[in-house]
Formats: structure tokens, C-alpha cells, sequence
């Protein structure tokens, strides 16, 4: 094949998996015909010989037929390749970006055909998960080159820190939030989740992050170090560390020492881990799939699944022929960190459809971004929404709506977010841009979520608590949001109208160890000012609550007549004498 024929196929073969981006043009070849002959080359034909007519000089030429090469050439020609990347570029791929390059990019960087691609391969790796692709300098790369020299330094065990699990770890996903170290191992005494009672255990680390996108929130990685040799590796089996496991009557868990399960039990349950029965074992039990998908993901590189939409935000285009409605709201989780839920709305009249053996779907592409004042990245998400709809119900359907719901972990502060959809089968896209403020909840100061009005609200299972679309620790509430035009959320009469808040730092009293207050429900008709309902609740009537307090009503849209209503919850404090009364609006057709 000619040399300007495989880069076309090169660039063709790159370009279809999505891995350079942004418009790369090979720079054409500017070597001599005898330097394009080298055997490194995959144009060099494998029916040329050498010394041919004793004219060729050791030199191999093209085949005037343009006849195929041969296998047994083809593997000479790719390890003639494969030496030559080790001189130069083996380090780059097998080392820097060991941890963060995609199985698709390394496929195509090992079939780039010179140093020139290569170089311009390098650049684009780099600039296309640049967080400032505007700016001369790129944050990412400086960090990742700042980790490997970190887990070099901090994690060596006879091999390159970067080369163990926790510095594979740390490199990809920086360092953790918290950190629980056990260094010498010793006596440990188990949690109920891992069987509890006390035995002795091989050094062991537990590394939490709030959040890793892609992945999930609150994920626990455990490394041990069986070896005693400071080589720590990563694991799903918690029972890994446990030193005591294969010593008969050693290390029991409660259920062992009071005969109510047996040892050897743990070896025969078929799980995979061997932490024996528990208070709890049914429900850890019945996470196991969700620690293997967790786990699998941990393997994965970070990957930017939409290049185009990104480049959108990053570029701040303004495009807006894809309508869409945009909602945030606040969710106190710790002292230091708020969740705030991102729903998207997108009509289904704003989206292309396409039919195939009677089914009509429609799929969009969400990008998201917040950053800070500074313009540092905080969260980046991005998702595929899909609808699909009988193809002859689909004409009545045209007002229903697609939601699409993100919660981002933040810190209280001032953010931007940026979000941009597509319509794929459309080929429409569309964007929104708003700055929020994340609030503070101080200590001392009684304050509320959002107030959310819900179209669905409704209890999740146990093992579903705290993850999932639309979950909010153990309710399932999807919002019901307002238009873009100032339409306030609109319910049917049929409808139920839920409405979701949570109540934050609730003075207790000392001597019953409960709150004193009361949460008054106001209901009025916007248009006539009339009250149509009017309830009050005690927290002693609420049973046993601390400072923070769930509300979760529901009413019937049938015995509100068409309109405008304005609901407001009032929080009185009878022990801090403090007040808050939130207010939403919302319709009924």
C-alpha cells in the first residue's frame, strides 16, 4: 500500500473512534523515497528481494503490482514498528499515560506510521483533557506528572510506585477524600457490615472519595499488604486482611462466638467475600454485583465520551435551537458538602425521532460542567438520554417530557454551570449557562433544602438508599420543573402534587433529647389570594428525630380547582426562636 494510502487509513481508522479530535492534519511525508522504503515502513512489499538483478543494493522497493503483503510480512513489518517505538515513544505509552490512556487511543497511537504523527498524537492526548484548552498551560497534564512522581515516592515496593495499585489509583483519580490506615495491622475490631467482633489483620488501607464521576459517590477502595513488603493491593474481599481467617476458633465474628454460624461457613457461601454471617450479611450480600461493577470501573481509564459537546462549553458557543428546561437545587449532605441536583427537561416535541419496526426513539446527549469563579473545573458529567415510544402513540405524546437528573457534590461557594444538549438523530443542539450559589448551612442556624415539588415520590428499597436517578437518601423524588417562559411546574388533576424538604439544625433539648417545633402548611390561590389549606405539625408528634427533619407530602390535584397556588412551609424553632418559610409555586390544569 502506498505510503499517502495508509495515512488515510490511519486517519480514517482514528477518526472513526473518536480519539483525535478537533480537526488533526497529518503533515504530509516529507522523506526520500529510499527513507520510506526502511523496513519499518508498512508500505514496503514482501516480494521485493534483495540484490535483485544486483541493482537494488540491499534496498527493498515497491511492487509494481500492488500485490497484498504476507502474513509471515506483516509481522515483520509490525515488529520492525514495534522496535523502533521503543526507542523513543515505549516510555510515553507504557509508563506516563499507562493509567489514563483508552484501549481505543493506544489501538490507534501503535498504528501511527511515523515520529511526525506520533508527536501530533502526543499533543492532541494532552490538549483534548486540558480543563483551560484556551490557556498556553494544561492543568491536567501538569497533575498527572505530579502524581506519578508522588506514587513513586510514597508507594515503592521493590517495583515503581507508579506501577503498584495505589499509585495506579492515585494517578487516575488523585487522592482520596479520607484515609484510614492501618500500617502495622494488629488487633482490629470489625464493623457489624463486615460480621463484627475482633481479630488481628496484615497492614490495610481504606481510601474514600466523595464522588468519582463515572463510578459513583462515596466509594471505599481497600488495599492490604499480605506480604508484610509494603506491596499493596487493591481488593473486593474485606475478609483479605483479616490475618486470623485460616486459624481455626480464631477471630470470630459475633455469630461464631455465640454458635450461631460456623467458620468454615466462610469458605463455602460461594461469595466473594468471606466475611461469614452477620447481622447483615442478607444486605451485603446482595451488594456484591454492585462491588463488582464499582470494581471494574476502577479499572477503566477516564474516557471523555462527547469531544463535540465539550468543545461547546469550552468555547462558550452560543447555540440555542435545542429548548430545554434546567432546574438546581440544594441538599445538605455533611458540614462541608452540599448536594445539588441537576434536572434537565426536554420536551418531546423539541426531539427527532426516528422509527424502526414500530418504535419511535429519541436520543440526546447531555454535557455538563461547573467551575468555580476562578474557572477551575469542580464537576464534569455527560450522559445519553433515550426515548422510546410506540410509533402510533407517539403523535399524542408530543408534551410529555424526557427528565434528566445529575446530582453534583459541591463545596458552598459561587459556581458556574454549563450545560449543553444535543439532539442526536436531530443534529440540534442547544446550551444554558447560570450562575449559582451554593449555600452554607453554619451550626447555629436553622435553614432548609430546596423546597422540591415532585411528579414522583415514592420509598426505594434498601439496597437502592442513596443511589440512583432521582434518589435523595431513601426517597425517590423527580422534580417537576417550571418552563422556561415563567410557567410555574404544571400538574394535571389526576396528578398527585408531592412536595420534598429537608429542615437543618433544629435546637434539641438538652433533658428529652428532642426538638420543640412546628411546621405549618399554607396553601393559598395565587389568583384570588383565598388560603385553601392550613395545617400544623408537631415535632412531638413525629417520633423519634434529631436535628434534622424530612418532610415528605403529598395532596390530590383533583380537589384543587384549575390555577395558580403558592405553598409555603413555615419552621418555627420554639427553642432557638428561629423561622424559615421557603415558598413554591405551581399550577393545576
Amino acid at each position: 500500500m502506498p505510503a499517502d494510502g495508509f495515512r488515510r487509513t490511519v486517519l480514517a481508522t482514528i477518526l472513526a473512534g473518536s480519539v483525535l479530535l478537533g480537526g488533526i492534519v497529518f503533515a504530509q511525508d516529507s522523506k526520500t523515497d529510499s527513507e520510506n522504503k526502511s523496513p519499518a515502513n508498512p508500505a514496503v512489499n514482501s516480494n521485493d528481494t534483495k540484490g535483485q538483478n544486483g541493482a537494488n543494493n540491499g534496498q527493498t522497493q515497491e511492487d509494481p503490482l500492488k500485490r497484498p503483503i504476507s502474513t509471515k510480512q506483516r509481522k515483520k513489518n509490525e515488529k520492525a514498528l514495534h522496535i523502533e517505538l521503543s526507542k523513543t515513544y515505549k516510555k510515553w505509552l507504557d509508563e506516563d499515560v499507562r493509567w489514563i490512556i483508552t484501549d481505543q487511543e493506544r489501538e490507534a497511537f501503535l498504528k501511527l506510521s511515523n515520529d511526525e504523527e506520533r508527536d501530533q498524537f502526543i499533543e492532541q492526548f494532552w490538549q483534548r483533557r486540558n480543563p483551560t484548552p484556551d490557556s498556553v498551560d494544561n492543568p491536567y497534564k501538569d497533575e498527572i506528572y505530579r502524581r506519578i512522581a508522588y506514587a513513586n515516592e510514597h508507594f515503592a515496593a521493590g517495583i515503581p510506585g507508579w506501577k503498584t495499585d495505589r499509585g495506579r489509583i492515585y494517578i487516575m483519580y488523585g487522592p482520596a477524600d479520607e484515609v484510614e490506615s492501618h500500617p502495622s495491622g494488629g488487633t482490629y475490631d470489625r464493623p457489624m457490615s463486615e460480621g463484627g467482633g475482633t481479630t488481628s489483620t496484615y497492614p490495610f488501607e481504606d481510601w474514600r472519595y466523595r464522588y468519582l464521576e463515572g463510578i459513583g459517590q462515596n466509594i471505599i477502595i481497600e488495599f492490604v499488604d499480605t506480604c508484610m513488603c509494603s506491596d499493596y493491593h487493591m481488593t473486593m474481599d474485606r475478609s483479605e486482611k483479616d490475618a486470623l481467617l485460616y486459624t481455626p476458633n480464631a477471630g470470630l465474628t459475633f455469630y461464631e462466638q455465640m454458635g450461631m454460624a460456623s467458620k468454615a461457613n466462610r469458605f463455602t457461601s460461594g461469595g466473594i467475600e468471606r466475611l461469614g454471617n452477620g447481622p447483615m450479611a442478607s444486605s451485603e450480600n446482595a451488594k456484591e454485583f454492585d462491588r463488582l461493577e464499582e470494581f471494574a470501573k476502577l479499572q477503566a481509564p477516564p474516557v471523555v465520551k462527547f469531544k463535540d459537546l465539550e468543545e461547546v462549553v469550552s468555547h462558550k458557543i452560543s447555540v440555542n435551537l435545542m429548548p430545554f428546561d434546567v432546574q438546581t437545587d440544594f441538599v445538605k449532605v455533611t458540614d462541608d458538602t452540599i448536594l445539588v441536583p441537576v434536572t434537565v427537561q426536554i420536551k418531546y416535541k423539541d426531539m427527532t425521532f426516528q422509527t424502526k419496526e414500530g418504535v419511535s426513539s429519541g436520543v440526546v446527549h447531555v454535557f455538563g460542567r461547573a467551575t468555580t469563579l476562578t474557572g477551575r473545573i469542580a464537576q464534569t458529567f455527560e450522559d445519553t438520554v433515550k426515548v422510546d415510544e410506540p410509533a402510533e402513540l407517539l403523535p399524542k405524546e408530543t408534551e410529555k417530557s424526557s427528565v434528566y437528573w445529575k446530582a453534583l457534590p459541591l463545596r458552598p461557594g459561587r459556581y458556574r454551570i454549563d450545560l449543553v444538549v444535543k439532539d442526536v438523530n436531530g443534529d440540534r443542539m442547544g446550551t444554558w449557562s447560570r450562575g449559582i450559589m451554593v449555600p452554607e448551612y453554619s451550626e447555629d442556624k436553622l435553614a432548609t433544602s430546596s423546597l422540591i415539588l415532585a411528579d414522583d415520590m415514592e420509598k426505594v428499597p434498601n439496597r437502592d438508599v442513596g443511589t440512583g436517578n432521582f434518589v435523595i437518601g431513601t426517597t425517590k423524588v423527580r422534580p417537576r420543573l417550571a418552563g422556561a417562559n415563567g410557567k410555574p411546574p404544571t400538574f394535571k388533576r389526576d396528578q398527585k402534587v408531592n412536595f420534598w424538604m429537608q429542615v437543618y439544625n433544629l435546637s434539641v433539648n438538652q433533658q428529652t433529647h428532642k426538638p420543640q417545633a412546628t411546621i405549618e402548611y399554607n396553601l393559598v390561590n395565587a389568583a384570588t389570594n383565598q388560603a385553601v389549606l392550613h395545617r400544623v405539625e408537631s415535632t412531638d408528634q413525629m417520633g423519634n428525630i434529631g436535628g434534622q427533619l424530612t418532610l415528605e407530602k403529598s395532596l390530590s390535584a383533583s380537589a384543587l380547582s384549575p390555577g395558580i397556588y403558592r405553598l409555603s412551609i413555615k419552621v418555627n424553632d420554639n427553642l432557638s426562636k428561629q423561622t424559615v418559610d421557603p415558598t413554591v409555586t405551581f399550577a393545576v390544569e
